[in-house]
């Protein structure tokens, strides 16, 4: 297990839970009486609002799973019985039952607990998720290695798969289901269906009839009724098969899934333990093997009237006041990132008829809603479907229109074959905006934008810009509405500008073409992205030694303006290439344009810095870029570092 923040390092304040005080793990929580889970749930649901509202992270999901958690760890025999969340922002209630209760103050927090499930940190934990609808993928290898395992115990453990919360909207979740319903393997998958989109009402008479389903006997009279119509001709086997499960389709809604090959039981009130408890009971010791689909329906945010009220708001959020609701917020006297893309691309859209918006279930995440408000005809949310969502804004470029694709880094990774093949092999004007580049805090490991330079650098056909401060995006997002020669991609951080001058409208770039900010004669520092302002502060440090330094802006890293590549590296002794992106980026680039021309110069020295190669933990943003060596600070001791090395390479003069 990883190194943890103690309880005693933060203070814990005590909460009324006499139940859940008894309850350090789900054998424990076994050992409760059923007519006490009601209570322990309640309890659950409190300690978990009063947590984050000290720590902020994800609320209304995890509210929304209290009573299905409960229900879960105490029929099932965790962590021998596999549960994997999905997507894993749902998982705090289960953290807080599987004994990280005392740590739970340290969510989010440098070398505390994460916000997803994580293997290294728990052993209920069987399966990392940040990203969504990777779970019936997941559980279905850990069912298949179950089943291949046919002489051990492990035969007999069961495999769960919550998923929920938009996860079912990605095509990964179908293509599980797909195989699954084929191999008919034993999987168990739960969707969680928190926002009311598929189902219909529930009530006393669902949750009879999938008590009904859902047991032995009814099981049992099914498997009698296959034996006797397979000694029926084939076409009356199949007539009879369907006929049985679309009348069970018609009363429960779960024809989709049937098809799909589950055994579809639902929908129930995923609230109400005295329906979820028995059907889960049933499902657990059914000795078929089939995937079976259990469809709960929840509210998001569900006990917690604040919660209930805003589920938006209340998704993922700072510390926040448990009696008010209100959030504690510090009000920023520069705008973020993401705001100034909004108002930049409406600018755009306000003149150009033909530039749309597609965001993968991320409106407000990246600003698009102010978009959707102005201009919902030209707006698209496609879901948590990023593959779809690149090669619907290809479908929209091949007819004459500017789709802009707006997506954290992180999540362009999952649609990276359409980028390249529906995108840039048919060079068409497909624009992504690329947020949350860089290090992204509390999120950690599995939402940091550390790849996509390098990912997106190699692919032809493709301009790359990264802006190193706030009026510069506005620039590039003007750049990116009038470039027709294939497609663009714009990245820039979390957070918030450096507070420089705004243009009242971006004013398009010069393709290819950096910028010096301040000029020196003995290092210089080549700056692409977010990291601009760090490298102003280190070349202040830097003069005020003696050390006379200049700073530019690459802007572009593709096309790479090699003029001014050229003149940095004749001119000056050392020359440092500083992104917040992996090591393959930036740097790289400059490094290969160099080789091509054969121009390692007269002695001067090229150091690339880069993010360090390994998944950072979660963290506050600046101890983070501390440990990436990226701040001002660590800029100056690498560069002083480097004047003190006597090199022995030979170089070619330009």
């Amino acid at each position: 297990m990883e190194n943890i923040v103690k309880n005693s390092d933060i203070g814990c304040k005590p909460t009324t839970t006499p139940l859940l005080d008894t309850v350090e793990l789900p054998k424990d929580l076994r050992q409760l009486n059923q007519k006490d889970l009601k209570q322990l749930a309640d309890e659950l649901r409190q300690d978990l609002i009063e947590v984050v509202a000290t720590t902020g992270g994800h609320l209304g999901a995890g509210l929304g799973v209290v009573e299905l958690t409960v229900a879960l760890h105490y029929i099932f025999n965790t962590p021998e019985d596999r549960l994997i969340w999905d997507v894993g922002h749902q998982c705090y209630p289960h953290k807080i039952l599987t004994g990280r209760r005392e740590l739970m103050k340290t969510l989010r927090k440098g070398k505390g607990l994460s916000g997803f499930t994580k293997r290294s940190e728990s052993e209920y934990d069987p399966f990392g998720a940040g990203h969504s609808s990777t779970s019936i993928s997941a559980g279905l290898g850990m069912a298949v290695a179950r089943d291949l395992d046919n002489n051990t115990e492990d035969t007999k453990k069961n495999i769960i798969c919550v998923i929920g919360d938009g996860a079912m909207s990605a095509g990964m979740a179908y293509e599980a289901m797909n195989n699954a319903g084929a191999m008919k393997n034993k999987l168990i998958v739960i969707l969680n269906d928190n926002d009311m989109s598929i189902a219909p009402p529930v009530g006393a008479m669902s949750a009879y009839l999938s008590r009904i389903i859902s047991s032995k006997p009814y099981r049992h009279m099914r498997e009698i009724g296959k034996r006797i119509t397979k000694k029926l001709p084939q076409i009356i086997q199949e007539k009879a098969r369907r006929v049985e499960e679309y009348t069970r389709g018609i009363v429960t809604g779960g024809t989709l899934f049937e098809e799909m090959g589950f055994y579809y039981i639902g929908p129930i009130d995923g609230h109400n333990l005295d329906h979820l408890l028995p059907v889960l009971e049933n499902i657990r010791d059914t000795e078929q093997n089939t995937p079976i689909l259990v469809h709960v329906v929840t509210k998001k945010g569900h006990g917690y009237e604040h919660a209930e009220n805003a589920s938006d708001k209340m998704h993922g959020v700072s510390t926040f006041d448990v009696y008010t609701g209100n959030q504690k917020k510090t009000v920023a006297s520069t705008p973020s990132y993401t705001n100034v893309f909004a108002d930049a691309l409406l600018d755009e859209a306000a003149i150009d008829k033909k530039i749309v918006a597609i965001t993968a279930a991320m409106p407000a995440g990246t600003g698009l809603n102010k978009f959707a408000e102005n201009y919902p005809e030209r707006c698209f949310d496609v879901g948590i479907a990023e593959q779809h969502a690149v090669t619907f804004a290809a479908g929209l470029a091949a007819e004459g229109y500017k789709p802009f694709v707006a997506i954290y880094s992180t999540f362009l990774q999952r649609a990276y074959d359409q980028i390249i093949h529906d995108v840039a092999i048919q060079n068409l004007p497909v624009h992504f905006a690329i947020d949350r580049a860089g290090l992204v805090g509390a999120d950690g490991q599995t939402h940091a934008g550390s790849f996509d330079i390098a990912y997106l650098g190699c692919v032809p056909n493709m301009l790359l810009m990264a802006a190193g401060d706030e009026a510069e995006l506005k620039h590039m997002v003007a750049t990116q509405a009038i470039w027709s020669d294939g497609a663009s991609a714009l990245r820039y951080p979390r957070g918030n500008g450096q507070g420089v001058i705004m243009p009242k409208r971006g004013v398009p770039l010069e393709i290819g073409k950096g910028r010096i900010l301040k000029e020196g004669t003995r290092i210089a520092i080549l700056s692409y992205g977010g990291r601009l302002a760090e490298a102003l502060k280190a070349a202040e440090t830097l003069d005020a030694q003696g050390l006379s330094t200049t700073v530019a802006d690459a802007r572009f890293a593709k096309p790479l303006d090699k003029e001014l590549l050229y003149s940095l590296v004749r001119e000056h002794e050392l020359v440092l290439t500083l992104e917040e992106g992996s090591i393959g980026g930036f740097g790289s680039f400059v490094l290969q344009a160099l080789a091509e021309e054969n121009l390692l110069v007269n002695g001067a020295r090229i150091i690339p810095l880069t993010l360090p190669d390994k998944f950072q933990s979660h963290d506050n943003p600046e101890k983070q870029y501390d440990e990436a060596n990226l701040n001002a600070e660590q800029i100056v001791t690498t560069i002083h570092n480097s004047l003190q090395i006597e090199s022995n390479i030979s170089y070619y003069s330009v």
